[in-house]
């Protein structure tokens, strides 16, 4: 340690080498602090915990950076690119110094964010953050993530109110003829609309009766990709009903030469915002049903109905490509029949055949 003496004022200069073997210095009025920064220095140093505090990374240039080294599919991969353009470059907290943001700053970006966000939105964001600044402390750029005890508002759920088989129906019926059987086989097999869009002629096996989830094709893209998750690759069960539809579809409208089974009247696949906003919310419409409805809740519909005609929860979970149970079980729990009949018969079918059960005559023991 130096003491310097300049103009009449004291200084003392903490020096070190960092773990790359550079001389580092940092100055204080004060002796003892000095010496309480060098010790602090010196244990980062020997449990590989020390970050140069020089460096001047900002937080939009580390979440930019974590973000390009990510294996992300390319919808996810723009999806965390638009949040973090849209929702740290455009903050404040963006160009701050990545190892100087406090936890304070971070309630604050959040409680933000919070006014243009859902709740549940918001908590993907802080998420987002948080496995950020995760990286950077592996890094070693930052010492401890600020992302600590983000207070956020409470997420409710709103319940789902799945559509019934008569409003679907009235769904189809609604939709120009060459997109009915589009609304039966999503109500029918449960796929997401990519998956839906997806679908080829291959992937339908009559003869066994049964679909074959392969690909799905992106928002924005028209290209075929992997579907969501490793889960999301399953065989599904196909029902008369869906094959009847399919059976009339092609007999009017033949796959396309690559083997999509939905296509435009030019032969291509529709994309996302084509058939999900502008054909399904007309169709919507005119079926009078509410503006909410998307062609998400026929996926809804198809969870619904397996629920109440018993179906498994893991069975239901396999059927939608749900990594897990947990999923169906916090989506779609409100709509599980009611089991207190099941229990009451369950207990009195055991012991109906038990010799019969001795009755309290009102003796104490």
């Amino acid at each position: 340690m130096d003491k310097r003496v300049r103009n009449g004022k004291t200084t003392y200069l903490a020096r070190w080498r960092d773990d790359a073997g550079r001389q580092r210095k940092k100055a204080f009025d004060r002796k003892v602090d000095a010496d309480r920064y060098l010790k602090e220095i010196e244990a980062d140093l020997l449990r590989g915990q020390y970050v140069d505090p020089t460096d001047r990374t900002t937080v939009i240039e580390y979440a930019r950076v974590w973000a390009a080294g990510r294996v992300h599919r390319p919808t996810t991969a723009r999806r965390v690119a638009g949040q973090i353009e849209k929702h740290i470059a455009g903050t404040s907290l963006g160009n701050r110094r990545l190892a100087a943001v406090l936890p304070s700053e971070v309630q604050a970006w959040a409680a933000g964010r919070a006014k243009v966000l859902s709740p549940t939105t918001l908590r993907n964001l802080v998420g987002l953050l948080r496995s950020i600044y995760a990286a950077a402390v592996l890094d070693r750029l930052v010492g401890r993530s600020p992302v600590v005890r983000v207070s956020l508002p409470a997420a409710h759920r709103e319940r789902i109110v799945p559509l019934t088989v008569r409003e679907v129906v009235l769904l189809v019926s609604a939709m120009p003829d060459r997109n009915r059987a589009m609304v039966v086989t999503q109500a029918g097999l449960g796929l997401r609309i990519g998956e839906l869009l997806g679908l080829r002629r291959v992937d339908i096996d009559f003869d066994r009766q049964t679909v074959r989830v392969e690909f799905q094709i992106a928002p924005a893209s028209k290209v075929r990709s992997e579907p969501k998750t490793r889960r999301s690759r399953r065989t599904v069960p196909l029902p008369q009903v869906v094959a009847d539809a399919l059976t009339n579809h092609l007999g009017k409208y033949p796959a396309a030469e690559d083997g999509t089974l939905f296509t435009t009247r030019f032969g291509a696949a529709y994309s996302h915002n084509y058939y999900g906003t502008v054909i399904f919310r007309t169709a919507v419409r005119r079926a009078g049903l509410p503006s909410t409805v998307t062609s998400h809740d026929l996926r809804h519909h198809y969870a619904s109905v397996l629920l109440a005609q018993g179906e498994s929860v893991v069975a239901v979970a396999e059927r939608l490509g749900h990594e897990n149970a947990n999923l169906v079980l916090s989506t779609y729990g409100h709509l599980m029949p009611d089991s207190e009949a099941r229990t009451r018969k369950a207990i009195d079918d055991a012991w109906s055949c038990a010799p019969d059960v001795p009755q309290d005559e009102g003796h104490n023991p």
